[in-house]
Protein backbone atom coordinates (compact mmCIF):
# COMPACT_ATOMS: atom_id res chain seq x y z
CA UNK A 1 0.00 0.00 0.00
CA UNK A 2 1.41 3.39 -1.00
CA UNK A 3 1.80 6.27 1.41
CA UNK A 4 -1.05 8.18 -0.28
CA UNK A 5 -3.43 5.24 0.24
CA UNK A 6 -2.30 4.87 3.85
CA UNK A 7 -2.87 8.58 4.52
CA UNK A 8 -6.38 8.40 3.01
CA UNK A 9 -7.17 5.30 5.07
CA UNK A 10 -5.91 6.97 8.26
CA UNK A 11 -7.96 10.07 7.48
CA UNK A 12 -11.11 7.98 7.04
CA UNK A 13 -10.37 6.05 10.24
CA UNK A 14 -10.01 9.34 12.14
CA UNK A 15 -13.31 10.62 10.70
CA UNK A 16 -15.00 7.40 11.85
CA UNK A 17 -13.46 7.73 15.32
CA UNK A 18 -14.73 11.31 15.56
CA UNK A 19 -18.26 10.31 14.54
CA UNK A 20 -18.28 7.31 16.88
CA UNK A 21 -17.05 9.49 19.77
CA UNK A 22 -19.67 12.14 19.01
CA UNK A 23 -22.44 9.57 19.06
CA UNK A 24 -21.14 8.01 22.29
CA UNK A 25 -21.16 11.44 23.94
CA UNK A 26 -24.67 12.12 22.69
CA UNK A 27 -25.95 8.77 23.99
CA UNK A 28 -24.48 9.58 27.42
CA UNK A 29 -25.25 13.31 27.66
CA UNK A 30 -27.78 14.18 24.96
CA UNK A 31 -27.24 16.47 21.99
CA UNK A 32 -26.81 19.54 24.18
CA UNK A 33 -23.74 17.88 25.74
CA UNK A 34 -21.88 17.53 22.44
CA UNK A 35 -18.96 19.83 21.66
CA UNK A 36 -15.67 19.62 19.80
CA UNK A 37 -13.52 19.59 22.96
CA UNK A 38 -15.39 16.58 24.39
CA UNK A 39 -14.94 14.72 21.14
CA UNK A 40 -11.22 15.52 21.11
CA UNK A 41 -10.88 14.38 24.74
CA UNK A 42 -12.75 11.15 24.00
CA UNK A 43 -10.45 10.12 21.16
CA UNK A 44 -7.38 11.66 22.80
CA UNK A 45 -6.66 14.13 20.01
CA UNK A 46 -6.40 17.90 20.14
CA UNK A 47 -9.38 19.99 18.98
CA UNK A 48 -7.50 21.23 15.88
CA UNK A 49 -7.37 17.62 14.64
CA UNK A 50 -11.17 17.45 14.87
CA UNK A 51 -11.43 20.70 12.88
CA UNK A 52 -9.24 19.23 10.14
CA UNK A 53 -12.02 16.72 9.48
CA UNK A 54 -15.16 18.66 10.38
CA UNK A 55 -15.43 22.45 10.19
CA UNK A 56 -17.86 22.64 13.12
CA UNK A 57 -20.43 20.75 15.17
CA UNK A 58 -23.05 21.15 12.43
CA UNK A 59 -20.81 19.28 9.99
CA UNK A 60 -20.70 16.38 12.46
CA UNK A 61 -24.48 16.49 12.90
CA UNK A 62 -24.94 16.42 9.14
CA UNK A 63 -22.66 13.40 8.78
CA UNK A 64 -24.45 11.54 11.59
CA UNK A 65 -27.75 12.37 9.90
CA UNK A 66 -26.54 10.94 6.59
CA UNK A 67 -25.44 7.74 8.31
CA UNK A 68 -28.81 7.50 10.06
CA UNK A 69 -30.81 7.84 6.85
CA UNK A 70 -28.63 5.28 5.09
CA UNK A 71 -29.09 2.85 7.98
CA UNK A 72 -32.87 3.39 8.01
CA UNK A 73 -33.06 2.97 4.23
CA UNK A 74 -31.07 -0.27 4.29
CA UNK A 75 -33.26 -1.72 7.04
CA UNK A 76 -36.47 -0.78 5.19
CA UNK A 77 -35.16 -2.01 1.83
CA UNK A 78 -34.14 -5.38 3.24
CA UNK A 79 -37.52 -5.76 4.94
CA UNK A 80 -39.37 -4.82 1.76
CA UNK A 81 -37.38 -7.35 -0.27
CA UNK A 82 -38.39 -10.15 2.10
CA UNK A 83 -42.16 -9.51 1.98
CA UNK A 84 -44.09 -9.84 -1.27
CA UNK A 85 -47.52 -8.44 -0.36
CA UNK A 86 -47.49 -4.61 -0.64
CA UNK A 87 -49.88 -4.10 2.28
CA UNK A 88 -47.80 -6.32 4.54
CA UNK A 89 -44.68 -4.52 3.29
CA UNK A 90 -46.14 -1.15 4.16
CA UNK A 91 -47.20 -2.16 7.66
CA UNK A 92 -43.86 -3.87 8.33
CA UNK A 93 -41.92 -0.86 7.01
CA UNK A 94 -43.75 1.58 9.29
CA UNK A 95 -43.27 -0.74 12.26
CA UNK A 96 -39.56 -0.92 11.37
CA UNK A 97 -39.48 2.88 11.17
CA UNK A 98 -40.97 2.95 14.69
CA UNK A 99 -38.45 0.41 15.97
CA UNK A 100 -35.56 2.29 14.35
CA UNK A 101 -36.59 5.46 16.20
CA UNK A 102 -36.33 3.83 19.61
CA UNK A 103 -33.27 1.68 18.91
CA UNK A 104 -31.49 4.81 17.63
CA UNK A 105 -33.33 7.53 19.52
CA UNK A 106 -30.56 10.13 19.50
CA UNK A 107 -29.94 9.59 15.81
CA UNK A 108 -33.68 9.83 15.10
CA UNK A 109 -33.81 13.13 17.00
CA UNK A 110 -31.20 14.73 14.75
CA UNK A 111 -32.62 13.17 11.58
CA UNK A 112 -36.17 14.40 12.15
CA UNK A 113 -35.65 17.40 14.43
CA UNK A 114 -37.16 16.17 17.68
CA UNK A 115 -36.17 18.76 20.31
CA UNK A 116 -33.42 20.11 18.04
CA UNK A 117 -32.65 21.46 14.58
CA UNK A 118 -34.06 19.26 11.86
CA UNK A 119 -31.62 17.92 9.26
CA UNK A 120 -34.25 16.10 7.21
CA UNK A 121 -34.21 18.56 4.30
CA UNK A 122 -30.46 19.15 4.44
CA UNK A 123 -29.18 15.74 3.35
CA UNK A 124 -30.02 13.94 0.09
CA UNK A 125 -29.90 10.58 1.86
CA UNK A 126 -33.27 11.46 3.45
CA UNK A 127 -34.90 10.96 0.06
CA UNK A 128 -34.03 7.26 -0.01
CA UNK A 129 -36.48 6.11 2.66
CA UNK A 130 -39.09 8.59 1.41
CA UNK A 131 -38.95 7.17 -2.15
CA UNK A 132 -39.12 3.62 -0.82
CA UNK A 133 -42.33 4.42 1.08
CA UNK A 134 -43.86 6.26 -1.91
CA UNK A 135 -43.19 3.28 -4.16
CA UNK A 136 -44.83 0.88 -1.69
CA UNK A 137 -47.85 3.13 -1.07
CA UNK A 138 -48.41 3.41 -4.83
CA UNK A 139 -48.43 -0.39 -5.09
CA UNK A 140 -51.16 -0.63 -2.44
CA UNK A 141 -53.38 1.98 -4.10
CA UNK A 142 -55.69 0.79 -6.89
CA UNK A 143 -54.97 1.70 -10.51
CA UNK A 144 -52.27 4.22 -11.26
CA UNK A 145 -52.52 6.78 -8.48
CA UNK A 146 -51.54 10.41 -8.96
CA UNK A 147 -48.10 11.18 -7.50
CA UNK A 148 -49.50 14.00 -5.36
CA UNK A 149 -52.08 11.68 -3.80
CA UNK A 150 -49.37 9.11 -3.04
CA UNK A 151 -47.29 11.86 -1.44
CA UNK A 152 -50.29 12.96 0.65
CA UNK A 153 -50.79 9.39 1.89
CA UNK A 154 -47.10 9.18 2.84
CA UNK A 155 -47.50 12.29 4.97
CA UNK A 156 -50.64 10.83 6.56
CA UNK A 157 -48.59 7.84 7.67
CA UNK A 158 -45.58 9.94 8.63
CA UNK A 159 -47.64 12.40 10.67
CA UNK A 160 -49.15 9.65 12.79
CA UNK A 161 -46.01 7.56 13.24
CA UNK A 162 -43.62 10.47 13.76
CA UNK A 163 -46.12 12.21 16.03
CA UNK A 164 -46.41 9.17 18.27
CA UNK A 165 -42.63 8.73 18.30
CA UNK A 166 -42.17 12.39 19.23
CA UNK A 167 -44.71 12.15 22.07
CA UNK A 168 -42.71 9.27 23.47
CA UNK A 169 -39.32 10.94 23.08
CA UNK A 170 -40.37 14.34 24.45
CA UNK A 171 -42.85 13.21 27.10
CA UNK A 172 -43.56 10.15 29.14
CA UNK A 173 -45.33 8.44 26.28
CA UNK A 174 -48.27 6.13 26.53
CA UNK A 175 -46.61 2.85 27.46
CA UNK A 176 -45.41 0.08 25.17
CA UNK A 177 -48.61 -1.89 24.72
CA UNK A 178 -50.78 1.21 24.26
CA UNK A 179 -48.31 2.65 21.72
CA UNK A 180 -48.26 -0.56 19.71
CA UNK A 181 -52.06 -0.72 19.71
CA UNK A 182 -52.42 2.90 18.54
CA UNK A 183 -49.68 2.50 15.95
CA UNK A 184 -51.12 -0.68 14.44
CA UNK A 185 -54.64 0.79 14.42
CA UNK A 186 -53.45 3.94 12.68
CA UNK A 187 -51.31 2.13 10.11
CA UNK A 188 -54.08 -0.39 9.40
CA UNK A 189 -56.66 2.38 9.06
CA UNK A 190 -54.57 4.33 6.57
CA UNK A 191 -53.83 1.19 4.57
CA UNK A 192 -57.56 0.38 4.39
CA UNK A 193 -58.30 3.94 3.26
CA UNK A 194 -55.74 3.89 0.45
CA UNK A 195 -56.64 0.40 -0.72
CA UNK A 196 -60.21 1.35 -1.64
Amino acid sequence: MGSKDRILRQKEETRCKILDAAYRIVKAEGWQGLNMRKIADDIEYTPPVIYEHFSNKDAILKEITKKGFLQLYNELKELKENISDPEEQLEAMWMAFWNFAFKNMEMYQVMFGVEMTCWLMKVPEAELQYELFLETIARVMPGEPDAEVVKQKYFSFFSVVHGLISINIVGDGLGGEMNTHILKDAIGGIIRSIRS
